[in-house]
């Protein structure tokens, strides 16, 4: 595995790749590597000749009072995990490299933006899109690699993706989970054992609206108030929002006759979780 730092050096080696005629995936990150982004890694190798993973945890996505500063950092560790996958290119940039001094561009989805997490977390998804069109721009992969926990940021990076004509496939994969149903993620390393215990009332919750949908109920006003039942199980728990969305728009859906998303967010001890269902139109 190559590890490059500057966006020179990534350029250049793409270009190797490609003058091999490789197709090429990527899987951007944070970093903090878990199964689910070993999924994704996979995924993309399955798909593409040539993997290439970023590692940077981008500070434009975080707001002034969230964890920029605690959010995880395990460089090393990630670096073994991908070396066993066979990973071709690692891209880990600092700060500077990728937001040069008085850089004053932003790529802004508006009004889905502006929905599920960017109503608690106002600006964070026009950090993520401008950073995720910015590493496009750098790598321009065949195909790039998502995964669905992040239901929201899918939905606003596809629409991106298309407004802006990029020349690359969008691949979601699907949620990985503990055995006991937790959905992975980098967070999760902030739980006591107490906090891992009520996080599960998420998965609760949706498995819970699962159940009566399979009974055959679809209006979403029951259902969002079985989730919040299930939800509220845990006092400890902090509920951000449950909601019962178009999973395209994000926009609020009276029923899931014609398929819908079923999200939740949710603080738990000093973490701020997230978890989806997708529901098939029926």
């Amino acid at each position: 595995m190559k590890i490059v730092r500057t966006i020179a050096e990534m350029r250049a080696a793409v270009a190797g790749l490609r003058h091999q005629g490789r197709s090429l995936g990527l899987v951007p990150t944070m970093g903090a590597l878990h199964d689910g982004h070993i999924s994704l890694v996979r995924a993309a190798k399955t798909a593409c000749d040539a993997v290439a993973v970023t590692l940077f945890v981008n500070p434009t996505q975080f707001a002034p009072n969230e964890d920029f500063s605690k959010y995880p950092r395990t460089f090393e560790a990630d670096c073994r995990l991908l070396e066993a996958e066979k990973v071709d290119l690692l891209f880990a940039p600092d700060t500077a490299e990728m937001y040069p001094d008085g850089a004053t561009t932003w790529v802004s989805v508006e009004q889905i933006e502006d929905r599920l997490d960017g109503v608690s977390r106002p600006g964070h998804f026009r950090g993520v899109s401008t950073v995720v069109a910015d590493l496009f721009h750098i790598v321009a992969p065949d195909k790039a690699f998502f995964g669905q926990k992040d239901a929201a940021q899918v939905a606003i990076l596809r629409r991106m993706v298309r407004d802006l004509h990029f020349n690359l496939e969008l691949i979601v994969c699907p949620i990985v989970r503990e055995p006991d149903g937790l959905a992975m993620s980098s967070r999760n390393r902030y739980l006591s054992a107490g906090d891992r215990r009520h996080a599960l009332v998420l998965s609760r919750a949706l498995r819970a609206v699962e159940a009566q949908v399979q009974a055959g109920r679809t209006d979403a006003a029951p259902l969002i108030e079985t989730g919040l039942r299930i939800l509220a199980e845990e006092p400890s728990v902090r509920v951000d929002y449950f909601r019962i969305v178009d999973p395209d728009t994000l926009e609020d859906r009276p029923h899931v006759r014609d398929g819908a998303l079923v999200a939740v967010a949710a603080f738990v001890g000093p973490a701020r979780l997230i978890d989806n269902l997708l529901i098939s139109a029926l």
